[in-house]
């Protein structure tokens, strides 16, 4: 007789096994602690074998028979329904392992040895916000220029134009390592140049007029943060460099007699020098009475690490100035390269160079660290001299240096 649901709900367990057939092969295995599941015999090649379909009530009896019935139909077309099953277990898994987030992932990690931490979450954030959640579970491989363009259209469409672009840049790196290991046939995002408009650059605030310049460094003077941070926000203006360099500055890489500092330019890979005025060289000594015995400079709450990303912005906040519209540590940079020219009458290439922007010169050669050197020096200690003749209130007027 067939099973019926009642029958099966009203079948109790026994202390050993029982099974309840019903047709073409299905019954029901009650196991003794009350398991109720659903097997199926059949033959293939002249051997007895058996097929799992699930638990009851999870899979109900119309389920049972249904699977059943698809088992049937395999088998007349000459298929082992259990190895069937198993190859598409193993389809799934291969395609799960070939999903775009995989892949995505293992390459993000692949290269995780290579760039900064921050630049590492930094793109993993926008993976796992804007792409994860829409091509995360595809098979990279049947990713199509379509789908990547829906993916960019929804990040343009909230006024994140440039971050648009950057996150097009990193699924293509990422679709790049998935031909290099075999998971795709090719980069669908270079189908899609043009198709999200250009983004506008945005520059870094800066301060640039010399009365506005004087104002920010009698700030800076004034300044109650931590010693650390404030011999931060007092070099920031004298050296210029890109604030990450400033921030894991090495007391390995200075020397304070010599008043130079080397390093390695993580932005452009070159080696660096920066001549050090005699004020910044005053400053690092104070503050090496403090730090000097670790690694770092300007080291964080946790002395094996360097202070935060975000203490020079969050001191220019808290001396009142707006790190959106005004000035950001970055903005030192633009501060410098625009006032030693116009006001100082410095060669551009002199400037570039000390900025350690990669800028070939007549003869194709990119930057050397001690091109220009001479000059730089000299500029160096006039950019002090005149930071500190503005921060008196002197009225100053600028004369070529020994750099023009």
């Amino acid at each position: 007789m067939p099973l019926s649901d009642t029958a099966i709900r009203s079948a109790k367990p026994t202390e050993k096994a029982r099974k309840l057939a019903d047709e073409k092969g299905l019954y029901l295995l009650i196991q003794p602690h009350g398991a109720k599941l659903w097997r199926q015999k059949y033959r293939f090649d002249g051997k007895e074998r058996l097929l799992a379909h699930g638990a009851y009530p999870e899979v109900s009896l119309k389920d049972a028979r249904r699977l059943r019935d698809e088992a049937r139909a395999l088998l007349a077309r000459g298929v082992d329904p259990s190895e069937n099953r198993k190859a598409q277990k193993a389809a799934t898994s291969d395609r799960a392992a070939n999903s775009f987030e995989a892949v995505c992932r293992e390459w993000l990690e692949s290269r995780r040895s290579t760039v900064e931490p921050a630049q590492h979450l930094k793109t993993l954030a926008h993976m796992e916000k804007n792409v994860f959640p829409w091509l995360g579970g595809k098979a990279i491989a049947d990713i199509s220029a379509a789908d990547v363009l829906a993916v960019l259209r929804r990040i343009d469409a909230r006024g994140a134009r440039f971050t648009a672009h950057r996150v097009r840049s990193e699924i293509s790196r990422a679709f790049r390592y998935a031909v290099a290991t075999g998971r795709a046939e090719r980069d669908p995002c270079p189908d899609l140049r043009g198709a999200i408009p250009p983004a506008k650059t945005e520059h870094m605030p800066a301060i640039t007029t010399p009365k506005e310049v004087a104002d920010l460094l009698r700030a800076i003077d004034a300044f109650r943060g931590t010693f650390v941070v404030r011999c931060a926000l007092l070099l920031a203006p004298l050296l210029f460099v890109r604030p990450g360099e400033l921030r894991k500055a090495e007391w390995s890489d200075f020397e304070l007699d010599k008043g130079e500092w080397r390093y390695l330019v993580t932005k452009t890979k070159t080696d660096h020098l920066v001549p050090l005025a005699s004020q910044a060289v005053a400053i690092l000594r104070e503050l090496h009475a403090l730090t000097g015995a670790r690694r770092y400079v300007f080291p964080g709450r946790d002395p094996q690490k360097t202070m935060s990303d975000a203490a020079v912005n969050a001191a220019l906040r808290r001396m009142g100035y707006d790190t959106k519209t005004e000035i950001t540590g970055h903005g030192f940079r633009a501060m410098a390269r625009t006032i030693l020219h116009e006001e100082l009458h410095i060669k551009p290439e002199v400037i570039e160079h000390q900025l350690a922007h990669k800028v070939p010169d007549a003869l194709g050669a990119a930057y050397n660290r001690t091109k220009f050197l001479k000059e730089r020096r000299a500029m160096m200690q006039t950019w002090a001299d005149y930071l500190d003749a503005l921060k008196a209130g002197a009225d100053v007027i600028p004369l070529r240096s020994g750099a023009a």
